[in-house]
């Protein structure tokens, strides 16, 4: 008997020292906004997440995914992470013009080749600057999609052929490449892109190939560039009082769940969607899906020379060391052979 209650002793003794750290911790709600749909790859890739963070954390963080801009407008994302209306907000950056200037140098035409690569090494590149570009939230992970193209109602060739024509560019840059050529921008959002085409207020639209079918873009557009024109810049943001206000053992859990491997995790199904979509929309008899020669993707790559020029003056102007900047970026392109 005496053994026994001395090892029952041994065990209450034992017991607490082995208790997880964040089983005593308050339990902490999260609200991720995501502004698309609930057939976006991204949306189940998050959710997938958000069960991992809260098995992680023992049950400690409750996580809870609202596609379909829920609790705001996709242009306001970046906002409502620092403001608190979302604890986790996916961010186009490039629906800011001006806002990110560092960020822009992976919206620019021609950068990038692959969404997997692409991402990881934008990812480790984007970590260094966000904590001065993005300093009222914390950067989770930045990714991009697929490279995406141009489509719409008229056969696009050169960049003349933009002069006059009303574009939805996917982000700033893009915007600024339009102005560029002598075309008008349109300013919609994703979800907002179908019925400006459709009502013809925009003639064509810059968009990863999936997401052509999931927006429903297919409908009214018929045109298809086949190359990699460019990519948009993404990320999560987390509200800072959010995070500081966890225990270090939660801190922990969302630290390890805002790693390259958990940019990957969320991102590549999507990645996977995009450029199946290209293989689809190649395959559709009503849809023209046509290469470039030579000479006319040479003078695209020549055209667009001055887009760094801005990017580079926008991120001196913001006190950046842009050659830096831009060599840093160069080298970790070339470490995941990411680069065109």
């Amino acid at each position: 008997m005496r053994r026994a209650f001395l090892a029952l002793l041994l065990a209450a003794s034992v017991t607490p020292a082995m208790t997880p750290a964040w089983a005593q911790d308050k339990v902490v709600n999260l609200k991720v906004s995501l502004w698309v749909p609930p057939a976006h790859p991204l949306v189940p890739a998050t959710q997938a997440w958000a069960a991992d963070i809260e098995k992680a954390s023992g049950g400690s963080i409750k996580v809870t995914v609202f596609p379909s801009e829920q609790l705001g407008k996709a242009f306001d994302h970046y906002d409502m992470a620092r403001d608190g209306i979302a604890d986790v907000t996916y961010v186009n950056p490039g629906y800011q013009p001006g806002r990110f200037p560092i960020a822009a140098a992976g919206q620019l035409p021609f950068v990038f080749s692959d969404g997997k690569k692409g991402t990881l090494a934008l990812n480790e590149w984007y970590h260094k600057y966000a904590p001065t570009e993005m300093k009222d939230t914390k950067l989770c992970f930045a990714f991009i999609h697929d490279p995406g193209s141009l489509h719409g109602k008229k056969k696009i060739l050169v960049p003349d052929d933009l002069k006059g024509v009303k574009v939805r560019p996917a982000q700033s840059t893009i915007g600024e490449m339009v102005k560029m050529f002598g075309g008008v921008n349109i300013q919609a959002s994703a979800p907002e892109s179908r019925d400006a085409l459709e009502r013809g207020t925009a003639d064509e639209i810059t968009f990863p190939w999936g997401s052509i079918f999931l927006f429903g873009i297919d409908k009214v557009v018929k045109y298809h560039i086949d190359v990699p024109l460019y990519t948009t810049v993404f990320t999560y943001n987390m509200n800072l009082d959010k995070y500081n206000s966890m225990s270090d053992a939660q801190k922990k859990v969302i630290d390890d769940h805002c790693t390259p491997e958990w940019a990957s995790k969320v991102t590549d199904p999507w990645t996977d969607f995009e450029a199946n979509g290209r293989v689809k929309m190649k395959a559709l008899p009503d849809h023209e899906v046509y290469p470039l020669t030579a000479d006319q993707l040479a003078l695209w790559k020549n055209a667009v020379k001055p887009l760094h020029d801005s990017w580079a003056a926008a991120v001196t102007k913001a006190g950046g060391d842009a050659a830096a900047i831009d060599a840093d970026l160069q080298a970790t392109l070339k470490k995941y052979g990411a680069g065109l």
